[in-house]
């Protein structure tokens, strides 16, 4: 059985949602499922999982939160380069640059992602649910 960590940010609630979503698609694919916000999360966890899903909302001109996100996975990014990684977000405004730039930095830094990588503007309609749930059961594969 394969052990997936969905880690995420979330200020308004949406990405908690997408979060929730991950993580069924996970369950309901056979794996075991850990969920963490940003805060109870830490580098030294990364070795426990075969898989990690990545969660923030964009924050100010479009980039991961500054505060406390952006640290966390900035410590993790050496321990995932042999894990697979999926990587989701909302956002309020914009056209989804942040998750670009946050794409390009895995791939700039050795970090596979296992699978597109999932956005919605504000609260996740069913699409974008359903699209949680298949990054989800992507990553228990």
């Amino acid at each position: 059985m394969s052990k997936v960590a969905v880690v995420y940010w979330s200020g308004t609630g949406n990405t908690a949602a997408m979060a929730d979503a991950v993580a069924a698609g996970a369950k309901e694919a056979g794996a075991e499922v850990s969920v963490f916000t940003a805060g109870e999360f830490s580098a030294n966890k990364v070795g426990e999982y075969d898989a990690l899903a990545w969660g923030c909302s964009a924050q100010g001109s479009e980039v991961l939160d500054e505060f406390e996100f952006e640290p966390l996975f900035n410590s993790c990014e050496s321990a995932l380069r042999s894990k697979r990684v999926a990587l989701f977000g909302s956002y309020g405004w914009g056209d989804g640059e942040w998750m670009r730039s946050w794409e390009d930095r895995c791939s700039d830094r050795g970090i596979s992602l296992a699978c597109e990588s999932v956005i919605c503007n504000e609260y996740p309609d069913s699409a974008a649910i359903d699209n949680c749930k298949a990054l989800g059961a992507a990553l228990a594969g």
